[in-house]
C-alpha cells in the first residue's frame, strides 16, 4: 500500500487531477478501474475521483510495487536541470517571499520559461532554490511543481511573480486575470517626452516573426491593450519613463512606445537601429532598457493581509546612463 497525506501545496484540487500528477504514465481508465474496485481510497472510504482534496486527507493506493513504479515516472530525471539552473543562472534576486509566493528580480538575458528542452530558465531556478532551502522535496514535485505566473522577455529585467503553493498559484492567477495586481516598468526611450499619456489599441502577433502590431481598429485576432506612461526625467535626447502595463500582452510596451515615435533605447526589434548603435558602442548595451520595477498587490487575505508595493532595483546600466548625462 502507498499512502499520501495531502499538504497545503496539494489541497484544493480534484482527486483525479492529483492522481494524474502522482502517476503521470497511467491512463485515465486505470484510475477509474482502481477507484471502482476501491484500490484507491480517500480517508479509508470509496471515492469517485471528483472530490476536492483538503489538507490532511489520506490518499491510499493498494497497488503492486511494479505497477506503481511503472506509472510513476521519474521526477529525478529533471534533477540536473534544477540544480544547473540554481547554480548557473547568476544575479537572480529575491524581493519578497512568504508561504504562498515568491517575487524575484530577474536580470536581462535570462529566460522566464524555457523555450526548448535544453534551456535553463527562472522556472528551473525557482524549483532548484526551493529544493536547496528544503521548502519542497522531489517527492512533492510529483503532485505540485512551483512555477512562475508572469512572463518577461529574455532581455527585459525585473519582477517575476512565482507561486510556491497550489493555493498561491490559484490566487495569483486569479489576481492577474482580474488585473488586480498593478504592474509598473521603468524604461528609457528615444527623444524628449514631456507629457504623460495613455495608449490603447488592438494587438495582434505574427508567430513566424515573433513580432506584434498594434492597430486602432479591432481585428479578428486582435486583443485590446492599454498602456499608461509618465515622464520621470528628461535628458538631451532620451527620456526616462514609468509605464503602467494595464493589460499584459507580448511586447506591448515595446510596440506601443515605437508607435509614438519614442522607441525604447536598445530595442533591436521595434527600435531605431542607428540610435541604438550609439548606446551599444558607448555603454556596451545589447538589449532594451526595459525593467519591471514595481508591483502593487491588493490585500487578499491569503497572499497578503494588507495592500503592499514591491520594488526591484534597476540594473546598474540605468544609473550609469543617467549619470553620464549629468
Amino acid at each position: 500500500m502507498y499512502q499520501f497525506e495531502i499538504t497545503a501545496n496539494e489541497a484544493g484540487q480534484r482527486l483525479d487531477k492529483y492522481l494524474r500528477k502522482l502517476l503521470p504514465k497511467a491512463p485515465s481508465s486505470f484510475f477509474y478501474k482502481m477507484l471502482r474496485k476501491k484500490n484507491i481510497v480517500v480517508n479509508g472510504k470509496k471515492a469517485e475521483g471528483g472530490e476536492k482534496l483538503s489538507v490532511g486527507d489520506l490518499v491510499s493506493l493498494f497497488l503492486a510495487q511494479d505497477t506503481f513504479d511503472g506509472f510513476c515516472g521519474d521526477v529525478n530525471a529533471q534533477k540536473d536541470g534544477y540544480q544547473d539552473a540554481y547554480e548557473k543562472l547568476k544575479g537572480i534576486g529575491i524581493v519578497h517571499e512568504n508561504e504562498h509566493m515568491l517575487l524575484l528580480n530577474k536580470p536581462a538575458g535570462i529566460l522566464t520559461q524555457k523555450a526548448c528542452e535544453s534551456d535553463l530558465s527562472v522556472n528551473e531556478w525557482l524549483v532548484g532554490y526551493l529544493l536547496d532551502a528544503g521548502a519542497v522535496t522531489r517527492e512533492s514535485l510529483k503532485t505540485y511543481r512551483p512555477s512562475v505566473c508572469n512572463r518577461l522577455d529574455r532581455n527585459t529585467s525585473g519582477l517575476v511573480i512565482c507561486a510556491k503553493s497550489l493555493a498561491g498559484s490559484q490566487r495569483l492567477n486569479e489576481l492577474i486575470r482580474e488585473r488586480r495586481i498593478r504592474k509598473f516598468y521603468r524604461l528609457f526611450v528615444k527623444g524628449v517626452v514631456r507629457e504623460e499619456g495613455v495608449l490603447s489599441g488592438y494587438l495582434s502577433k505574427d508567430v513566424k516573426t515573433n513580432r506584434v502590431a498594434i492597430s486602432s481598429q479591432a481585428a479578428l485576432d486582435g486583443r485590446k491593450v492599454l498602456t499608461r506612461y509618465y515622464p520621470v526625467r528628461n535628458f538631451s535626447d532620451i527620456t526616462c519613463l514609468e509605464a503602467e502595463l494595464v493589460t499584459g500582452k507580448t511586447h506591448q510596451i515595446r510596440a506601443h512606445m515605437a508607435l509614438t515615435g519614442h522607441p525604447i533605447v536598445g530595442d533591436a526589434k521595434y527600435g531605431d537601429a542607428v540610435f541604438n548603435e550609439k548606446f551599444k558602442k558607448k555603454y556596451q548595451l545589447h538589449y532594451q532598457l526595459l525593467h519591471a520595477s514595481r508591483l502593487e498587490f491588493p490585500a487578499d487575505g491569503l497572499l497578503l493581509k494588507e495592500a503592499e508595493s514591491f520594488v526591484a532595483k534597476e540594473p546598474e546600466v540605468f544609473e550609469r546612463i543617467s549619470s553620464s548625462y549629468c
